[in-house]
């Protein structure tokens, strides 16, 4: 998890305030109108590299569209995207990452305005934004700034010696976006669950969309509006108090010696 330094669109803000709730939303063509990893590899080889850039980011694309298609589980192509940046500096790339997100940002239609406005709304009523996404810290940093996220909640490449390692610690993909938003609610006792927000686009974001009580999808994708209507009929949010506090505390709810009697209120 990044910790965007108390900083809203170049304010700082009080970091010790807390939120009325939380506000967790999905990026790529959920906030923004492109898919980040991409984007962003296509720009930097191309900066770089000129046309051998060019030429580069087409072989790295056509492997990674190739494992999609055959069926390989969307966490081991992110974790195959981020073999292609083994041995880069991560200082170089977080500055080309805001070269990126500069000339990116600069075009038309690159933010989604219906989402950008939601979560000025959610801002100005007290709430804390989280950015999760699969996508890493130069892309997301310099966006998370810009709406004014507190934290983003993203893949991490390991870093050894200053550069990318090509490894990374967990994938927030699918599972691990709901793995990343239980230990941040996790460390917000006083919020309630079923007061917090989330933004999706796609189904591997349903996971990320069961933590909360107030789920939202963004573009018109059949499935997506599917569950939303499922979840419209449910009285109560999917996680529980107690499935919080025992993921606080390593362990998952129902196992052995869990009582049930750590449970947050959710009413």
């Amino acid at each position: 998890m990044t910790l965007v330094a108390g900083m809203d669109r170049g304010v700082r803000v009080d970091a010790g305030r807390r939120p009325t709730y939380l506000v967790f939303c999905d990026v790529d063509e959920t906030l923004i109108d492109c898919k980040s990893m991409f984007d962003f590899l296509r720009f930097q080889l191309v900066r770089r590299f000129g046309e051998e850039g060019e030429h580069r980011y087409r072989l790295i694309e056509a492997d990674l569209k190739g494992r999609s298609a055959a069926g390989v589980p969307r966490e081991d192509v992110n974790r195959a995207y981020y073999r292609s940046y083994a041995g880069e500096s991560a200082e170089e790339m977080a500055a080309l990452g805001r070269e990126w997100f500069a000339r990116a940002a600069s075009a038309p239609g690159f933010f989604i305005a219906a989402t950008v406005a939601e979560l000025n709304r959610h801002r100005a009523a007290g709430a804390e934004i989280a950015l999760v996404s699969g996508s890493f810290p130069p892309c997301l940093d310099p966006v998370a700034e810009y709406v004014g996220a507190r934290y983003v909640l993203c893949s991490s490449p390991v870093v050894h010696e200053g550069r990318y390692t090509g490894e990374l610690t967990e994938p927030v993909i699918g599972e691990g976006k709901r793995a990343a938003a239980l230990r941040l609610l996790a460390e917000h006792p006083g919020v309630n669950p079923r007061d917090c927000f989330a933004y999706g686009d796609h189904p591997s974001d349903f996971p990320l969309l069961d933590c909360v009580g107030h789920p939202r999808g963004v573009g018109d994708d059949p499935v997506v509006r599917g569950y939303l209507a499922r979840r419209a009929d449910r009285a109560a949010v999917a996680v529980s108090g107690c499935a919080l506090a025992c993921w606080s505390m390593g362990r998952d709810e129902q196992s052995e010696g869990c009582s049930g009697e750590c449970a947050l209120p959710l009413g």
